[in-house]
């Protein structure tokens, strides 16, 4: 990496040895750090995409944290920057993302998509690349 990341977004699952293996095989995020826990669960974990990388974990409801499955609601998502999208988009797809918007074309430029993992983290992709400015 050019620069370290300045914003890591956490992310918790039911199952998260499986997220990662998804997060893997759909989106190519790479595998980093594990430090896992008891049970087979993951008391910490970093992934790497590009430059970005992603913190995740075990959900543990009585610390608060938890998956989307065990919500009523989601409250965040994630946007990537992705040089190609529409090939991007086949990997997700034919891992079995849930495509919650198609490929499209925005009227400001951007080529994307969006879609949930299997715990319902939404995750949008594309090449608009907002400025730091």
């Amino acid at each position: 990496m050019k620069h370290p990341p300045t914003v890591y977004p956490v992310l918790w699952y039911r199952d998260a040895p499986s997220a990662m293996a998804w997060l893997k095989e759909a989106f190519g995020f790479e595998e980093m750090v594990v430090i896992p826990g008891e049970n087979g669960t993951i008391v910490h974990a970093e992934m790497s995409f590009g430059e970005g990388v992603i913190m995740l974990g075990s959900a543990r409801l009585e610390s608060g944290w938890a998956s989307p499955l065990d919500l009523p609601a989601v409250c965040q998502s994630i946007y990537m920057v992705v040089p190609d999208p529409d090939a991007h988009y086949e990997r997700a797809k034919a891992a079995g993302a849930e495509i919650t918007i198609g490929l499209e074309t925005t009227d400001y430029g951007s080529r994307q998509y969006s879609a949930k993992d299997p715990e319902g983290h939404h995750w949008h992709f594309g090449t608009y690349q907002p400025s730091a400015q």
